[in-house]
Order: C-alpha cells, then sequence, then structure tokens
C-alpha cells in the first residue's frame, strides 16, 4: 500500500458496501485476514473509498474484487455511521473506528468469474433469519442487519443524491 493510500483510523473514514439480494437470499463474503479480528467473519461486500474515487464506481469495484460479479448499483440504501472497537491488522491494542458506510442496492448480471481476492475466502447467500440470528462472532458488523431490515422495509434513495466532484 502507498503512502498515498494508507489507511488512517483516527479520523472518520468512508467505505462502499452492496446489499445483494436474489430469490429471497442475501449474499455475504467471509473475510479472510489471519491475525485481525474480522478474520472468518461474514461481512457484506464493502471497502475502502479510494482518495479521489466516486462512491458508485468504488462500489462497483469492491463488488467485483470480492464476488467476481458484475453489479450495477441502482439505489442508496442509506448512510450508515458505525462506531466500533477493534483490533488493527497490526495486533496492536483495541482503538475505536468509525466508518461511515454508504450502502448500495443494485442488480448483479450473470455468474460469478470468481473472486481475485486474497482478502474473501468465500461467497454464499443467507436468509434474513440466518443473518439476524448472527453475533459479532460470525458478522463483521451488526449493522448489516440493521441494513437488511431497511432494504426488506422498501427503504430506497436515487443514486442523484450523491454528487462526486473532482475540483483542479
Amino acid at each position: 500500500m502507498s503512502v498515498t493510500n494508507a489507511r488512517v483510523f483516527t479520523q472518520v473514514f468512508g467505505v462502499v458496501g452492496a446489499i445483494i439480494e436474489r430469490d429471497s437470499k442475501f449474499l455475504l463474503v467471509k473475510e479472510h485476514h489471519p491475525g485481525h479480528s474480522a478474520h472468518g467473519k461474514w461481512n457484506q461486500p464493502a471497502g475502502w473509498i479510494d482518495v479521489g474515487e466516486n462512491p458508485i464506481d468504488a462500489v462497483i469495484r469492491e463488488v467485483r474484487e470480492e464476488t467476481g460479479l458484475r453489479f450495477t448499483p441502482t439505489h442508496l440504501l442509506g448512510l450508515y455511521s458505525l462506531v466500533k472497537r477493534c483490533e488493527v491488522y497490526t495486533g496492536e491494542p483495541s482503538q475505536t473506528r468509525h466508518p461511515l458506510k454508504l450502502i448500495f442496492i443494485g442488480t448483479i448480471l450473470g455468474r460469478s468469474e470468481g473472486f481475485a481476492n486474497d482478502e474473501i475466502s468465500e461467497t454464499k447467500w443467507f436468509l434474513p433469519e440466518d443473518i439476524y440470528a448472527m453475533d459479532e462472532k460470525t458478522l463483521r458488523d451488526t449493522d448489516i442487519k440493521t441494513e437488511i431490515r431497511d432494504y426488506l422495509s422498501g427503504v430506497r434513495y436515487p443514486l442523484k443524491i450523491i454528487t462526486h466532484t473532482v475540483q483542479e
């Protein structure tokens, strides 16, 4: 990771994620980060927004990297502010992390072409009740339960509420 892309956890940071539903099941990915508190936990396809990257492009990239699927965002589900304590990759003592999560809804085309991301060990479709039964030992971020409930209740925002400007 270059210096310009270094991850800083002393401030709020932006991530994107996707709620992907098919046949009343939701796609989750199993994290593969040996030595990290997220290792072996289920998560939605998600990741950091790179500096200068449009959040819509970021979620398309993250879903492709982590699932091998072609994802087309159709709506924003919401902006979720998650404050949590967790270990950092280096094994340092716990610290507070505060991601702002832009969660997208969309469609997928075709089948997975396989994921090339070494950060994911498997993908799996879950019923909502299976996700609701997960705790912090099996689910990376428990706010995913709220996101699934919001999705099922019909919460949707148009993508045009996201403005991405690159100022020279």
